[in-house]
């Protein structure tokens, strides 16, 4: 039995998660749902009551309730992202290795069935850290459903915006939002589906063939190139994503 007195979370002692627990299974709120990633993932730090909520969330991750399901995945995704944290859980990988296991199994055939284009690339998301793949379960889902990633030049250091969203597929280091003029900026260019390697070749192969085709071609921008417009520095996108 877990104590979860002896465990905390972002606001002290994580003894009220388990009347929290209780009630979203009861009451499938999104508000609930809000306080608990609020309390276990709260601006992307996880805590020791974090990983302790793994087997639940597991076994909420098989609800014949989609919503709650997703919801739960989401969570586990960005609880498990945060594994190399110092949240005082020890080696979490090891200690829930089954739950882990059973998750990526039910984000796998969630995955298949989003219900839209945000939903699916937060449970793609979510396939990454429970994977383990480092650097990028958050990153990408943060990303793309934000249609933006921050990072920074390998030349000078600057603080730059890749955007790709209905305004355009550019980089720029101003920040393009919150400016009423024209900011200067460099287009991004993407990557050839054929030279695709690794995971980017991986994460496209998976959306083609779930039908997101839209997920897909974002992807090529998140794998391609793009320049700095403060000092002219050409540097791939996901190199950038993956360092931060």
């Amino acid at each position: 039995m877990t104590d979860w007195t002896e465990l905390s979370h972002a606001y002290g002692s994580a003894e009220d998660i388990p009347a929290l627990l209780a009630r979203i299974a009861a009451e499938p709120e999104p508000g609930l749902w809000s306080e608990l990633w609020s309390a276990l993932c709260h601006q992307g730090s996880v805590y020791s009551a974090s990983f302790a909520a793994l087997p639940w969330l597991a076994g909420m991750a098989e609800s014949d309730d989609r919503e709650q399901a997703v919801n739960a995945l989401c969570l586990a995704g960005s609880i498990v992202a945060g594994a190399g944290q110092s949240h005082g859980a020890d080696d979490v990988r090891v200690r829930y290795s089954a739950e882990v296991a059973a998750l990526l199994v039910s984000v796998n055939r969630r995955l298949r069935t989003a219900a839209d284009q945000v939903e699916y690339v937060d449970l793609l998301a979510s396939m990454l850290g429970f994977e383990g793949v480092e650097g990028w379960g958050e990153d990408l889902a943060w990303g793309l459903g934000g249609e933006e990633f921050q990072v920074s030049c390998p030349g000078c250091e600057a603080g730059l915006f890749i955007a790709l969203g209905e305004g355009g597929f550019f980089c720029s280091s101003e920040d393009y939002a919150l400016s009423d003029e024209p900011v200067e900026s460099r287009p991004l260019r993407p990557a050839r589906p054929a030279d695709l390697t690794g995971l980017g070749c991986r994460l496209h192969g998976i959306a083609l063939g779930d039908g997101r085709n839209e997920v897909a071609r974002l992807l090529t921008y998140v794998f391609g190139d793009a320049s700095c417009p403060d000092c002219g520095s050409g540097f791939s996108v996901a190199d950038r994503i993956g360092a931060g």
